[in-house]
This record gives structure tokens, C-alpha cells and sequence, in this order.
């Protein structure tokens, strides 16, 4: 008769929450005639997560970094801009009139100048600073909230990555426009067909 007592998986490396790596597992065995064999180790090698557990993951941390940084209510009242109401529509055009007048400010059509200036500037960051802010204080649906929050996060990487490549106003304004519109056909599901 033979026993075995396996140790635990015990991590090669220090392991974060969304990596995975190699665990080791100590395994001792004994025989019925009190014969013991030496200690084997074993190196096991955890799957690769699946893409619905990186993607619950990415959610999970996108959302709880945007509730920490995101604009949000100064009290824990009921949102009033419901579906409908004269404040719902009120933000809803205030979000698009402000990526709007963004667009003009960056193409340097408004305040026209030869230099970099502060309007330009103004206009490249307008969806961040106003577009998205005015669009996460309605109470929208949970898409649309989680696809702000992933934008809230991705447009300023796009507008401090992109000048080191390209110095333009119209383009980094555009980039965030095609990621907005880009993020709320993936989340929204615009692009899926409907049978």
C-alpha cells in the first residue's frame, strides 16, 4: 500500500492578480513497510487564463479606476438626469456640442492663430475634459457607463502618445473621436448582426 502527501501549489515568483505563472508542489509517498521515498518535486504550470477571465479582469479594474478618478455625484441621491428628462437631454447635448466645438478649436477654425496655443490645446482635450464627463453623468444604460469608463482612461493615453509621434492638434482630436465612436460600436454592439 502506498500513501502520498502532495504540499500546496506554492508560486516560483511573486504572482499579481492578472498574471499567472509556475507553482511548485512537494510530494512525499510512503509504502506500507515503512519504506520511505525521497521528497519529488513537481513544477506545474498553470493554464493561460481564458479571455472572458482577463476581459472580467480588465472590467473590473477599468471600472473601479474610473469611479476613483471620474467625475461623479456629490451626494448618494438618485441620479435625476433619468432617461427622457429635460437634464438626460440637456447632457446629451452638451457632450456632443462639446466634442463638436473641440473638433473647430483643434482645426484652428475659431480664434485663428499661427502658433500652438491654448484654444488648440483646449480643443484636442475637449472630449476628455467635457464630452465624456457630461455623457457619464446621465444615467445610461451599463454599456454605454463601462464604454466612458474604458474612454475616460484611453483618451488621455492617446493624447500624450500621439504628439511624440505626429504634433497635431486635428489629429490627436480625431484620434480620440475615432476611439470614441470605435469603443462604443465594440461595447454597444453596433457592428453585430442582429438575426
Amino acid at each position: 500500500m502506498r500513501f502520498c502527501l502532495i504540499s500546496p501549489p506554492i508560486p516560483l515568483a511573486p504572482v499579481s492578480n492578472l498574471s499567472y505563472g509556475r507553482h511548485r508542489s512537494l510530494r512525499i509517498c510512503a509504502t506500507a513497510d515503512d519504506g520511505v521515498e525521497a521528497p519529488q518535486e513537481e513544477v506545474q504550470t498553470e493554464e493561460s487564463p481564458s479571455p472572458s477571465a482577463l476581459g472580467k479582469d480588465l472590467k473590473k479594474v477599468v471600472n473601479k479606476t474610473a469611479a476613483t478618478f471620474a467625475p461623479r455625484a456629490s451626494t448618494a441621491s438618485k441620479n435625476p438626469a433619468l432617461p427622457g428628462t429635460t437634464l438626460y437631454k440637456v447632457f446629451e447635448v452638451q457632450g456632443y456640442a462639446s466634442m463638436l466645438v473641440g473638433g473647430v478649436l483643434s482645426f484652428n477654425l475659431l480664434f485663428p492663430s499661427t502658433q500652438p496655443d491654448l484654444w488648440r490645446l483646449m480643443g484636442m482635450w475637449s472630449i476628455w475634459m467635457f464630452t465624456i464627463p457630461s455623457l457619464r453623468a446621465r444615467d445610461c444604460p451599463a454599456k454605454e457607463k463601462e464604454a466612458l469608463n474604458y474612454l475616460f482612461l484611453l483618451i488621455p493615453l492617446l493624447n500624450v502618445a500621439i504628439p511624440f509621434f505626429w504634433k497635431s492638434f486635428p489629429l490627436v482630436w480625431s484620434a480620440d473621436t475615432l476611439a470614441f465612436f470605435a469603443m462604443y460600436a465594440w461595447k454597444l454592439g453596433w457592428l453585430e448582426r442582429t438575426e
